[in-house]
């Protein structure tokens, strides 16, 4: 059976990393993008990151250019946008695609083990967020307009 630890990404930086480096880890993924009526959801990102990374949480950030190529940049103009808009800590990866054919397998799990709205597989647009528990399952898919802060007593129950 596959679990999230089966996966590898490559990072922001072009490093491979396996997601089992967050073995032990409760995890918020999520797909991003740098032009987004939503990007201002780093902020509430970061501040749960800081705030419960401490206690074992990891924000995973996932650029896509699928949504309304909100996302045109490479990843050095990724890179440099998060930190000097927002300050972005949290790990951030490779610009990926999280439909279609060339879908990251990544997503494409976790697409599958938390189906959005009536059964709903495809991600309808950036800032859809999927909490992963310590032992690596996908226990929930949270809407693009669902903030961060939201999330905290979820995590925390996690955690």
């Amino acid at each position: 059976m596959t679990t999230i630890y089966d996966f590898h990404a490559l990072d922001i930086s072009g490093r491979d990393v396996p997601i089992s480096d967050y073995r032990g880890k409760v995890l918020l993924i999520v797909n991003t993008a740098s032009n987004c009526g939503f990007t201002p959801q780093y902020d509430g990102l970061e501040s749960l990151y800081r705030n419960l990374g401490a206690r074992g949480f990891v924000v995973l950030g996932f650029p896509s250019n699928q949504f309304g190529e909100q996302e045109p940049g490479d990843e050095e103009e990724i890179a440099t946008f998060c930190k000097l808009q927002y300050d972005v800590s949290f790990p951030m990866f490779a610009k990926i695609d999280v439909n279609g054919a060339k879908a990251s397998p990544l997503f494409d799990w976790l697409k599958s083990a938390t189906p959005g709205l009536l059964g709903s597989r495809a991600i309808k647009w950036n800032f859809t967020k999927f909490l992963v528990d310590r032992q690596g399952n996908a226990v929930r898919r949270f809407a693009p307009m669902t903030p961060p802060a939201r999330l905290r007593s979820e995590i925390e129950a996690l955690l």
